[in-house]
C-alpha cells in the first residue's frame, strides 16, 4: 500500500462488527459494505486472553458468503497457533494476533503468508513497539491498539501513535492500523500519523442521525465524516 499526499490520501475504513447489532449482523454487515466500507473487522476473544468471547470461525465462514470486503481478523486469543487455522480456513483475508500470547510468532506469521493471508501483530497500549523489530521480515500490518482489548466503546489513548513513525521509519511499506476509539473528532490525527486503516466501531454503528434516516444512511454520513476529517475539509 502506497503512502499518499495527505491532501489526497484517503485511509481504509474498517467497521468493526463488534458493535452490529448481534441479531441483525447480516443486515448490518450489508449495509456497512454498501455505505463504502473497504473492510471488515472481525474481533475474536477467547474468554481467557481478554474477559470476553466473541465470533467463531463458523461467524467468519457465514460472513464470507455474503460480502467482497475483505475480512480483517484480530485474533484476542491465548493460543493463536491452535486458533490461527480454523479462521484461514473459514476465509479471513487479514489476520492479526497478540505476539506476548505465542511462543514462535516469526512461524506463525510464516504460516499466514503461505496461505495468502496478511499476516499481522496487535500491540496493546502497554506493548512496546520494539517487540515488532524481529519479525519485520515476514510482517504485512501492525494493528495498533488505542485501547485495552477486550470490550468495545472505550476511550482512545492518544500516546499510542508514537510507536508509528519509529516502525514506519524501519519498513516504510509496513501498513498501519489502529483499532479503539477511533471517531470523526481524533481521525485528522490519526492520518496525521499516518495510520492507513482506521477500524471503526461504534463510530459507525452508533452514529446518531434524524428521525427517519435509514441505517445505511447513518453508516453512509458516518464513514464519510471520518474520511472528511482525515483530511481536514
Amino acid at each position: 500500500m502506497p503512502y499518499m499526499d495527505l491532501q489526497t490520501f484517503r485511509p481504509l475504513i474498517a467497521p468493526s462488527l463488534l458493535a452490529a447489532d448481534p441479531l441483525h449482523l447480516l443486515d448490518e454487515m450489508k449495509a456497512v459494505q454498501m455505505a463504502g466500507a473497504d473492510m471488515l473487522h472481525v474481533d475474536v476473544m477467547d474468554g481467557h486472553y481478554v474477559p470476553n468471547m466473541t465470533f467463531g470461525p463458523q461467524w467468519v465462514a457465514a460472513l464470507k458468503k455474503h460480502t467482497v470486503l475483505p475480512l480483517d481478523v484480530h485474533l484476542m486469543v491465548s493460543a493463536p497457533t491452535v486458533v490461527a487455522p480454523w479462521f484461514v480456513d473459514a476465509g479471513s483475508n487479514w489476520i492479526s494476533f497478540h505476539p506476548e500470547t505465542e511462543s514462535h510468532p516469526y512461524r506463525l506469521l510464516q504460516y499466514l503468508k503461505s496461505k495468502k493471508v496478511r499476516a499481522g501483530v496487535a500491540l496493546n497500549p502497554g506493548t512496546p513497539w520494539q517487540i515488532v523489530v524481529p519479525l519485520l521480515p515476514v510482517l504485512d500490518f501492525v494493528l495498533i491498539m488505542s485501547v485495552n482489548p477486550g470490550f468495545g466503546g472505550q476511550t482512545f489513548i492518544p500516546e499510542v501513535l508514537s510507536k508509528i513513525m519509529p516502525l514506519k521509519a524501519l519498513k516504510p511499506d509496513l501498513i498501519i492500523e489502529v483499532d479503539g476509539g477511533v471517531n470523526v473528532a481524533n481521525a485528522p490525527l490519526l492520518i496525521e500519523n499516518q495510520v492507513d486503516v482506521m477500524v471503526a466501531g461504534s463510530a459507525i454503528f452508533n452514529a446518531s442521525s434524524e428521525v427517519g434516516v435509514l441505517p445505511l444512511g447513518r453508516y453512509q454520513d458516518a464513514i464519510q465524516h471520518l474520511r472528511g476529517n482525515a483530511l481536514y475539509v
